[in-house]
């Protein structure tokens, strides 16, 4: 079970994304309640972001709204949150200045009601040194107005050079049946060597491995999936084969494709060579959180079954457009 900022958060956390970051955003009662049984079902560890919504209305907008009503929860949970970007955007902006102006404005909406365990900079600044930007964060460790410190979409080198300046209690990286990039470039071995859990986002393909979409035509029209290239119509027929196989083994095992998923992920946690890993399914209902903090355990048979799917099914399409909100890997 993985301890971050000396707390046990569980083996399933709760990305916040969904509820702030949508055209059509649940309602403060339907968010709650999912946060209420994300907390009922284990789920101790939640991610938001600056990011996640408008400088307006974001994760901490919610966060702050939801300790207010039940400030008896604000121990329980550890949150962290992504910012560092040029407010309103998408553009990183590692700067002291900027870096300065995101932990305050995340310490100022929260307003106190919830404690700000871990920042990160949500991708790293090209031209300000990954040194600089973590030690403008440490100072705030230091001052005592925040818990840690924690990397965002970064490469293996970028994780070793940031750990030289201050320590890093987690990293952040999409990591799922859909994605095995850290596997193959250092990543994991990086976190493995330094002793730093990897926080999984977007364990489930953005959805794509839940099952709830078995054509293009049931993302909804104002989703923002559709703006990503694996879930273009001109892919999504061969992209879905993958869903199809982990659903063939979520019926062997009695378990929906998202658990065995998840379960996947799961089996990775402390293998040797690897960290430990909390993967972070986002959700809006109560019905999608409780099937997700119920992960399948996978057989070695299992896994050799899936590591033999993936081979043979390789996702088309790059995981962002060129442009957007890119990798550094660096």
């Amino acid at each position: 079970m993985v301890k971050l900022v000396n707390k046990e958060v569980g083996q399933v956390g709760y990305g916040l994304m969904g509820l702030t970051w949508r055209a059509n955003p649940p309602s403060q009662e339907e968010s709650f309640n999912a946060m209420r049984t994300a907390i009922a079902k284990g789920a101790y560890f939640w991610n938001g972001g600056e990011l996640y919504g408008s400088p307006e209305r974001n994760s901490l907008h919610l966060l702050k709204e939801y300790f207010t009503k039940y400030p008896e929860d604000a121990e329980k949970v550890v949150i962290s949150i992504k910012g560092g970007l040029v407010p309103g955007g998408m553009n990183p902006d590692g700067t002291q200045k900027n870096v300065q102006r995101s932990i305050d404005e995340c310490l100022k909406v929260l307003d106190g009601k919830k404690y700000l365990d871990l920042f990160e900079c949500a991708r790293v600044d090209p031209n300000v040194s990954i040194e600089d930007t973590v030690s403008y964060i440490a100072e705030y460790v230091k001052a005592g107005k925040l818990g840690g410190i924690s990397l965002s979409e970064v490469g293996a080198n970028t994780i070793r050079r940031a750990a030289k300046v201050h320590k890093i209690l987690a990293v952040e990286v999409e990591f799922s049946l859909w994605c095995t990039d850290i596997l193959e470039n250092g990543v994991a071995q990086a976190c493995a060597e330094l002793d730093i859990p990897i926080v999984a986002y977007s364990p489930l393909g953005r959805g794509f491995l839940s099952g709830q979409f078995q054509k293009y035509e049931d993302i909804p029209k104002d989703s923002y999936l559709r703006f990503f290239p694996r879930f273009q119509p001109d892919v999504f027929d061969e992209n879905i084969k993958l869903l199809h196989e982990v659903e063939k083994i979520g019926l062997e095992k009695g378990a929906t494709p998202a658990q065995v998923a998840l379960g996947w992920i799961l089996a990775h946690d402390r293998k040797p060579g690897m960290p430990q890993i909390i993967p972070i399914p986002g959700a809006i209902t109560s019905a999608r959180i409780e099937e997700n903090m119920k992960p399948v355990t996978l057989t070695e048979e299992d896994m050799t079954a899936l590591d033999g799917i993936l081979k043979r099914f390789v996702p088309v399409g790059e995981r962002y457009h060129a442009g957007g909100m890119t990798l550094t890997w660096a």
